[in-house]
């Protein structure tokens, strides 16, 4: 029993994980989602006239369980090296959905990981009820295919992050804007991906969600094998004080695609006009099993070299602060999307980002629209203080004792 508000440890997970690495039964499931919490399983219920996405009754089939409804990001981070070293066990990765191919060897131990559908928030993306609808019915598969088989295992279903975060009221009015060149680290991110020339780092690269969509169908999102569970060969990157290169080769990223390259082109130059050097981004690269290279130009990513650059939103929608532009015609079947996108390609101390450069410039149209409302009421404001300072008083009053009071038309 875990008390309200009490979130559990690495030290208490590994205590709470001991039963698994001691039973008779040696085959543990792991059911890896991207973004999870608690609330989710109430929020999207019926109750709040949603469709109930978990139809799947894991917990109340298996003959025992355990909630956790609070976990420490550094533990389940860590959760799949902890497992790993814990036991003998045979790994197996699952990326695709269809898992009538899953291979289990009832003699020995064994540790499933799959990778399930990650919950993509956008216009365009597929919704967060559908997604772990979809999820739901992949752990059903799995579970139902091990069950008959007559193996006995174990499941563990959780996140690399919460998808919902309670902030308490003390804590609001401290909140600023923070990125991760701030010397406390958000607790909630994962590491950014980070290339070295021998013992020095030359690129910092991170996003909260890196995703392509090819032909307007396939959806590749590469968040987790960039930084959560890193599946990246970054070996291809290049350095140097003037030109950078941080080349991502991804083997069998989704189904139909057997390899996937993507680089970021970045140059250093000294601009005379600020009499200083900028480090920008100037094309986006994809390559696609070898073949036709789709090329994106960039626009609206710059920052003093010093600096790394930062932005909330960057892809390929009109709509983004940061655009790629596709440059030719076999870049217009790609769409990119990237959240919370940091990356520095030069003069990287202490293995850390350095201040952030934002995208979105100190005039964004809230401030404008504050400006012009308040130049409109202090127009007012003046207009009306001029027409009360031109009334005027009478300069003579009609005597009851004397003559009437005349007063000719022009005055």
């Amino acid at each position: 029993a875990m008390h309200e508000g009490h979130i559990v440890s690495a030290q208490e997970l590994t205590v709470l994980l001991q039963p698994l690495f001691t039973q008779n039964s040696r085959n543990l499931v792991l059911f890896l989602q991207d973004r999870l919490s608690i609330d989710d399983f109430t929020y999207l219920s019926e109750s709040y006239g949603n469709k109930n996405p978990f139809q799947n009754e894991i917990l109340q089939s298996f003959p025992s369980s355990l909630a956790l409804p609070a976990v420490d990001c550094e533990a389940t981070k860590y959760l799949l090296s902890f497992l790993q070293e814990s036991g003998d066990w045979k790994l197996t990765n699952i990326t695709n959905p269809n898992v009538s191919q899953l291979e289990v060897n009832a003699s020995e131990g064994n540790l499933v990981v799959v990778q399930l559908q990650p919950l993509v928030s956008g216009s365009k993306e597929i919704s967060t009820l559908e997604a772990i609808a979809e999820n739901d019915k992949i752990i059903g598969r799995v579970t139902m295919d091990l069950q008959k088989r007559g193996i006995h295992f174990s499941v563990i279903y959780t996140a690399v992050r919460p998808s919902r975060i309670s902030r308490r009221i003390d804590v609001m009015t401290e909140l600023r804007r923070q990125l991760m060149a701030t010397e406390e680290e958000d607790s909630l991110s994962y590491p950014p991906l980070n290339v070295t020339t021998g013992n020095f780092t030359c690129i910092l690269f991170y996003a909260g969600n890196f995703s392509l969509r090819a032909n307007s169908s396939v959806l590749i999102d590469l968040t987790n094998a960039t930084f959560v569970t890193p599946n990246v060969d970054s070996s291809a990157s290049e350095c140097s004080d003037s030109n950078t290169t941080l080349s991502l080769k991804y083997t069998k990223p989704v189904n139909g695609i057997s390899s996937l390259e993507i680089r970021f082109l970045m140059t250093n130059k000294f601009y005379e006009g600020s009499a200083r050097q900028w480090s920008t981004l100037d094309s986006v690269e994809i390559i696609q099993d070898g073949g036709n290279l789709a090329k994106f130009n960039v626009s609206a990513i710059s920052a003093p070299a010093e600096y790394s650059f930062h932005c909330q939103l960057v892809g390929t929608g009109n709509r983004y602060p940061a655009r790629l532009i596709p440059a030719n015609d076999e870049a217009k079947n790609w769409d990119v999307f990237i959240s919370t996108l940091q990356i520095q390609g030069f003069n990287i101390e202490n293995n850390q980002f350095s201040y952030a450069s934002d995208c979105t410039g100190f005039f964004t149209p809230g401030i404008w629209m504050g400006l012009i409302t308040s130049v409109i009421l202090v127009w007012i404001l003046t207009y009306g203080i001029h027409m009360i300072m031109q009334l005027t008083t009478n300069n003579r009053f009609d005597d009851p004792k004397g003559p009437a009071l005349s007063v000719p038309q022009t005055e």
